[in-house]
């Protein structure tokens, strides 16, 4: 369990400096519930011996998982590359938990790859439905 000195945030991310003085981050770009939020909503957050609870946003961050390495994964390089896609929006369309789809775009969890081909023909679908527009 990490023991927790400080915790600070930034216009897009969590800090955190352990009592070792290690320090981590994470983004709000990566998890959907905190990236589309007010200044208020995540100024309002709680912290325990666990991690960091926004109430307001239903969403919560493991201090463990600040540290675990998290390498670029395709979903993460997709949403990067298209900042106009709205991964909530995306995973209530799935039926997957916000929480969980964000977690697949940080790549703090690995989809199988039925479910990621599942979240691609999503994405896919949403292009051509927006091709067939005519005004």
């Amino acid at each position: 369990m990490v023991e927790l000195d400080k915790i600070w945030l930034t216009d897009d991310a969590v800090y955190i400096r352990s009592k070792d003085g290690s320090i981590a981050k994470e983004r709000f770009a990566d998890y959907p519930r905190l990236s589309g939020a007010s200044e208020e909503q995540l100024r309002n957050y709680t912290v325990d011996r666990f991690g960091v609870h926004w109430p307001d946003l239903d969403e919560d961050l493991e201090f463990e998982s600040f540290f675990k390495s998290k390498d670029t994964n395709p979903l993460y390089s997709l949403f990067i590359a298209h900042p106009e896609l709205n991964a909530s929006a995306i995973a209530r369309r799935l039926g997957i938990s916000q929480s969980l789809f964000a977690q697949y775009i940080s790549g703090i969890k690995k989809p199988s790859r039925e479910r990621l081909e599942q979240i691609l023909g999503c994405i896919r679908q949403i292009g051509s439905d927006l091709q067939s527009i005519h005004l």
